[in-house]
């Protein structure tokens, strides 16, 4: 037995290995066929690997919370339908190569929709990563003057989700919507796209800027995409009232 445990070891299968040392330890467990100790033991090791797999996805996606699709608040009133976010967990418009936008005023959670929508398809066992535009933005700047500009372009290409959070706060410069239209052409059919922006979808082109440019990078984006617009007031406001009165009590 200890022979056949150092084996399984020798072969990374680590978990089978305890799974079986466990087994050994529990005379009860001589009553099971061996059909079903040794399913057990696959059960184990086949676990053991997917929760690792989970574990190194979730790491890759650079979450900033922990935020997930059970926890969203459907309380307050900012246009959020129950129905929708249900439909969209199922993930299919990932499979379907397909994109989300959501869009509305700073402070109604559109970060934490973005998050956690990232965390379910970590679960479900697509490759995703979140990144704020501007640190995007940022490291292919970098990137284009460090010689690995196309090497982080193929990276991004292929997630199976790119969330881009808190897309054109900003009018986009030059730089900034051609690094996108590079990004959205290599996804475009391919890959799912979510994007949050404080600005309806109608003034994109206008936060893009360069007409020609605008109309390729709108195309790759909008009509494929699942559209929520939000509406409301800042759920931290309210979230920093409720705290400020219970600290008055």
């Amino acid at each position: 037995m200890h022979e056949t445990i150092e084996k399984l070891l020798q072969m990374k299968l680590h978990a089978m290995a305890a799974a079986f040392k466990e087994q050994l330890e529990q005379p009860s467990m001589s009553g099971l066929s061996f059909e079903d100790r040794f399913g057990m033991l696959v059960d184990q090791e086949w676990t053991s690997r997917e929760d690792r797999k989970l574990s190194r996805r979730l790491k890759a996606a650079r979450l900033k919370t922990h935020a997930t699709i059970e926890e969203i608040d459907y309380q307050q009133p900012r246009g959020l339908d129950k129905s929708v976010v249900r439909s969209l967990a199922s993930c299919q418009w990932i499979r379907s190569h397909q994109n989300v936008i959501i869009t509305g005023p700073t402070g109604v959670g559109k970060s934490y929709l973005a998050e956690a929508f990232v965390n379910k398809a970590c679960r479900e066992g697509f490759t995703a990563v979140r990144y704020r535009a501007t640190r995007l933005f940022g490291e292919l700047d970098i990137a284009r003057g460090n010689g690995s500009y196309f090497n982080l372009l193929g990276r991004l290409a292929k997630f199976d989700l790119l969330a881009v959070d808190d897309w054109a706060v900003d009018p986009l410069t030059d730089e900034e919507r051609r690094h996108f239209l590079n990004i959205m052409e290599d996804r475009h059919g391919l890959k799912s796209t979510f994007i949050t922006s404080q600005y309806p979808v109608a003034k994109w082109h206008d936060r893009i800027g360069e007409p020609t440019i605008a109309d390729a990078i709108l195309d790759r984006i909008v009509h494929n995409a699942h559209k929520i617009a939000l509406e409301g007031d800042s759920m931290r406001k309210k979230k920093a009232n409720l705290t400020d009165r219970g600290h008055q009590k």
